[in-house]
């Protein structure tokens, strides 16, 4: 017999993508997970069916959750920390405490909404020792410019610089570590 010059395709593996419902009369992924969804959804609404039936007997009154539930409206204010003895770290100490509770704010030393930025952090706390208030602002600057420079002119324009109060914030509680440190 002679040989065919016309071979017949080879049988491979059929390649089908995995959104196609069905191959060689198997499921896909897919369409076993839609199956299976749709199964839990009808097996969960005959349980909930199922469960008023069953309760629908029992007599409830609405509970009204403020005579269960007594918290105060407004939370009550936290005490500063008070780990430090010395006169400037204590402060430092407060004035980190008094801009994490308050809020914080740039551009002002307080905002209508009564954050403040570092400067009015420290002003808020000392009481109106204006000695007090220098020392602090002054050790305050010596931590941000040993953190952040020299060319750091002012606590002010360092306070404006950030758009959240978590690194003015961070670095009263290290001038206040530094005062401590000193004996401030």
């Amino acid at each position: 017999m002679a040989a065919s010059l016309h071979t017949a395709p080879a049988d491979h593996p059929v390649q089908t993508s995995p959104t196609a419902a069905v191959t060689d009369g198997r499921l896909s992924l897919d369409a076993r997970l839609a199956a299976v969804e749709a199964a839990m959804t009808v097996r969960l609404e005959e349980a909930a069916v199922a469960h008023e039936v069953r309760t629908a007997h029992i007599d409830t009154t609405p509970v009204d959750l403020a005579d269960v539930v007594t918290v105060p409206l407004t939370p009550a204010p936290q005490a500063p920390p008070q780990t430090y003895t010395t006169p400037v770290a204590a402060l430092l100490e407060r004035a980190q405490h008094r801009m994490e509770t308050g809020g914080w704010c740039a551009g002002a030393s307080v905002d209508e909404n009564g954050a403040v930025c570092l400067v009015g952090a420290i002003r808020a706390q000392t009481g109106g020792d204006r000695a007090l208030e220098a020392d602090a602002a002054s050790v305050l600057l010596d931590a941000i410019r040993r953190r952040f420079g020299d060319h750091i002119d002012s606590v002010p324009e360092f306070n404006d610089r950030f758009g959240s109060g978590h690194t003015p914030a961070r670095m009263l509680g290290e001038a206040a570590s530094m005062a401590d440190a000193k004996g401030l």
